[in-house]
């Protein structure tokens, strides 16, 4: 359900919680999102103005109850990355090509809505969520350093965070104050909200910060503030573009879209899984569309989420939408000129409050079941979570898709197989390496593949009914292929099933099948196979098959 639907189920022991996560969200969201603008080329009005749209149609098209859609680092830097090269300085020219590549953002994010392509993200398995979630956490952590000890940390990567970090450490002094605050909140946080898990403390913690920082003129001693906040709604204007612009941003906008549309998702679903609620995959592609289209008509730039926000949002209570609504109101509020609110804010506390709420993200029992499960599951996370901070998030959201999509290949390529067999005092028939004593009927080879039969496998499923048959002692007379967990076929698959009839006709073995859906007899017949094992081999089931043999073999 969306934010505006689960307001009729609203349940008010939600409202405190709520309220806190939006305030407190409120407080981060004004300096990121200005930084952020400033990092795509953005005015910082308009920056703010998106991100008050952007929160408000998600709260009625999106379906996660903690996701914070609006600007974001990764889009602000593909925006930048993509339109330098275009604008050649003309400050103009740039808004309005920004304004476009978020609009074909938001097209290609209703178009993959229109045709139901949600379901792609299904492939992004739960150790690439566990890993990239972590990765996400160590960017968060890196890129509040320079808030935490004054340092001038400058980079646009993990990596570039580090190396700036440990230049500007060996060239620059800390400021102790600063990292006294920022450790301070972050510990204070850590054992508040274990203690005292009922009471906003995170609100509470920032507040008292920013209380102190005005009793004993902290900024004199090196602390630094939010500072002044851009003010008014910017002028909602869309420059001319050309077809030729419209060709050049194409690529660019789908290769966003791709990335924002994964890191919805994936961050939707942890704090989903977190909360025990679902969201919804094709739902998700439009609340990208529309916050996309939005902020392109808003003159914006393009537009995905913020797992620090939602972050932030979860560890002060938040539990549905009505938070962003209320960080929403707030946003607007200092648009209208009350900005000066939150002038006053301690960068080092922010940056302590962005680091707890990074802790959460990284969950290490999570890690600790993976390992326990199974080896290959923890290395997958880990390798998700190294992607993200080798090659930033854009790459590392691609290369955590490409490990879902490879680990998924790996089981469906070489999946289980098996010979069967009836053991004694069990009805049906099973796998003879889980029961070497079940019996086989002499001429008969009951053979089962576990798995859809496409090209990724056919070779192998044509290799290892081969294999059957040649073990098989004494030599068959039948090779009967149960076909239950067969569901899906492609051309590729069933030309290897027809490889495998014609190394039974070559034996002298009749090809039959059993289990056979109408969806699949269908596609066997339209390919040709089918006609040529003949619908008198195709049985309903293993008693009729079997029955048929012995009553062949009896005549």
């Amino acid at each position: 359900m969306t934010g505006f639907t689960n307001l009729r189920h609203y349940e008010s022991r939600h409202v405190r919680g709520d309220l806190v996560g939006g305030i407190t969200v409120l407080a981060y969201l004004v300096p990121q999102v200005m930084a952020y603008s400033a990092l795509a080329g953005i005015p910082a009005q308009v920056g703010l103005w998106v991100i008050v749209l952007a929160l408000v149609v998600y709260f009625f098209v999106g379906t996660s109850r903690l996701l914070s859609a609006g600007p974001e680092s990764t889009t602000a830097l593909l925006t930048a990355a993509t339109l330098a090269p275009f604008a050649a300085g003309d400050a103009a020219r740039y808004a309005s090509l920004a304004a476009l590549l978020a609009l074909l953002c938001g097209l290609f994010a209703l178009a993959a809505w229109a045709l139901r392509l949600g379901f792609i993200g299904d492939a992004l398995s739960k150790p690439v969520l566990v890993g990239y979630m972590a990765g996400v956490a160590i960017i968060m952590m890196m890129s509040q350093l320079g808030k935490v000890t004054g340092l001038d940390v400058s980079g646009n990567s993990f990596i570039t965070d580090l190396q700036s970090f440990i230049k500007s450490a060996g060239q620059d002094t800390v400021s102790w104050p600063s990292l006294a605050m920022g450790v301070s909140v972050a510990a204070l946080l850590i054992v508040l909200s274990r203690r005292l898990p009922r009471f906003p403390v995170a609100l509470i913690v920032i507040a008292g910060a920013a209380i102190i920082t005005a009793l004993f003129d902290l900024e004199e001693h090196g602390i630094s503030t939010v500072g002044p906040v851009a003010q008014g709604i910017p002028p909602l204007t869309f420059g001319g573009v050309s077809a030729s612009d419209v060709r050049m941003l194409v690529v660019p906008a789908l290769g966003i879209f791709i990335v924002a549309y994964a890191d919805n998702l994936l961050t939707g679903r942890m704090f989903g899984d977190r909360h025990h609620h679902h969201i919804n995959p094709n739902q998700e592609l439009l609340a990208l569309g529309a916050t996309n289209l939005v902020s392109g008509l808003a003159h914006g730039f393009p537009v995905s989420s913020s797992a620090s926000r939602a972050s932030l949002g979860d560890a002060a209570g938040a539990r549905t939408q009505l938070y962003s609504l209320v960080a929403a109101l707030g946003a607007l509020v200092v648009l209208l000129g009350f900005g000066g609110l939150l002038a006053s804010f301690p960068l080092p506390a922010l940056g302590g409050l962005v680091i707890y709420a990074a802790t959460r993200l990284i969950n290490i029992r999570e890690f600790q079941r993976l390992f326990a499960f199974r080896h290959r599951e923890f290395y997958l996370a880990v390798a998700a979570m190294a992607a993200v901070l080798i090659f930033d998030i854009l790459w590392g959201v691609l290369f955590a898709v490409a490990l879902s999509v490879f680990e998924l290949l790996t089981r469906v390529a070489r999946p289980h197989a098996a010979v069967l067999g009836q053991p004694a005092g069990l009805a049906g028939w099973h796998d003879i390496n889980d029961y070497p004593a079940a019996q086989q009927i002499p001429g008969l080879v009951v053979f089962r593949y576990d798995s859809p039969l496409f090209f990724a496998n056919a070779d192998d499923f044509a290799t290892k009914c081969e294999a059957a048959i040649e073990s098989a002692s004494p030599k068959p007379h039948w090779l009967l292929l149960n076909m239950e967990a067969n569901v899906e076929v492609d051309i590729t698959g069933l030309d290897a099933l027809e490889r495998v009839r014609n190394h039974c006709e070559r034996a002298g073995i009749r090809l039959c099948l059993v289990r056979v859906t109408s969806e699949i007899e269908a596609e066997l017949m339209l390919h040709g196979v089918g006609d040529r094992i003949g619908r008198e081999h195709m049985f309903p089931t293993l008693p009729t098959a079997v029955a048929a043999f012995e009553q062949e073999e009896g005549a």
